[in-house]
């Protein structure tokens, strides 16, 4: 027997596709709300012919922070857990057992298992912990993207890593409202350090490198910017940030920097190791790969990037140890590089070489 009131809410606008998996995946819960947001699909049919509890409501100016907002104001005040998910998400089944278990009277907010993207091959690529599953009185969604839900005065979380919640994007979405809300978000409020560094990133992302390097310097300089992770990843993108300015002296000594603000991620080893093998230093990239591979764990943070785990960390190795002539490891490498990606024809190309130089010797 259920023990707690657990309700689902989200936004959505134009999402059928994902219909019929959302709902299914969120019927462990009691109800599901779902705000509309103006969708000339059959979403909001689908829905309610799967017993969903829909309003339609247009939000002008369009703020995330609002139609959130909006969504949770549909949850009866009874309710005991509020889960906030997106139509293109997916829980792992048995998540409500998970959660009432861990759940009591005085806990406020759960952190669980996100995989936010995947690989081609279906293998978890970036992974954190999110805590969108919260109480129902005295929380509030702010920011007009990126928006964080902000706790009562006293809050207390709990972490369950055994509740998982995948992500399949619509990748065919435009991002393109992004920027200019971001942008907004940060003339609101200047001092939001994590904000900052998100239109940073969105400046790096459409190529604006001036722009991208000022605001990610402006971050590094908010006296709130204090986790290290962040600060490495805003230090790791002003590098890409010079590098596509063609300045890579400045690049390298960004990527330095990211090393040193946080060593226990591979991130900032990685890419800069890739520089090295592009300039033909190929012994500092070994260094550098040597390093990367000392990290045996993935934090558990938005900030880990796929290319630091996947097969590229162990393609690009196997190519410094090529050119360092050490064939022996540079096979060892990508073969292990081939496992994890058993469908790259270069890889497999890449093999055949340095099986044919080892053969050759």
């Amino acid at each position: 027997m259920n023990k707690y009131k657990v309700c689902v809410y989200a936004i959505c606008k134009n999402e059928e596709k994902f219909v019929k998996r959302w709902v299914k995946s969120m019927s462990e819960a009691d109800e599901i709300y779902v705000l509309d947001t103006g969708s000339s699909d059959n979403t909001v049919k689908l829905l309610k012919e799967l017993g969903v509890h829909v309003k339609t409501e247009i939000v002008t100016p369009w703020r995330f922070d609002v139609a959130r907002n909006k969504s949770l104001e549909m949850l009866p005040m009874d309710t005991d857990i509020c889960v906030c998910t997106d139509l293109d998400e997916e829980f792992e089944v048995g998540w409500r057992e998970k959660l009432e278990n861990v759940w009591n009277s005085g806990i406020t907010r759960v952190k669980y298992t996100y995989n936010w993207s995947f690989d081609e091959y279906g293998n978890p690529a970036t992974t954190f912990l999110q805590n969108k599953i919260h109480g129902r009185k005295g929380y509030n969604w702010y920011h007009p993207v990126h928006e964080i839900l902000k706790a009562p005065e006293e809050e207390k979380e709990v972490i369950c890593e055994s509740i998982v919640l995948n992500h399949y994007p619509d990748n065919e979405k435009s991002r393109g409202s992004y920027l200019p809300l971001l942008e907004m978000s940060v003339e609101e409020d200047p001092s939001d350090d994590r904000n900052m560094h998100y239109l940073g990133r969105e400046y790096m992302y459409y190529g604006k490198w001036n722009e991208g390097i000022d605001t990610l310097i402006r971050h590094l300089n908010l006296p709130s910017a204090k986790w290290d992770a962040e600060r490495c990843a805003s230090m790791r993108f002003i590098a890409r940030c010079y590098k596509g300015l063609n300045r890579p002296k400045e690049a390298e000594m960004w990527y330095k920097e990211a090393i040193k603000e946080a060593s226990y991620l591979r991130e900032g080893y990685v890419e800069l190791a890739g520089i090295y093998l592009e300039e033909q230093r190929y012994e500092e990239a070994y260094e550098l790969l040597e390093c990367a591979f000392l990290i045996k764990e993935k934090a558990p943070v938005y900030i880990n990037e796929a290319f630091a785990w996947n097969d590229y960390i162990y393609e690009l190795m196997g190519l410094v140890c090529y050119n360092l002539k050490l064939y022996p490891k540079s096979l060892l490498y990508m073969q292990k590089a081939l496992e994890l990606a058993p469908n790259s024809d270069r890889i497999k190309n890449n093999c055949e070489i340095i099986n044919k130089m080892i053969n050759e010797k």
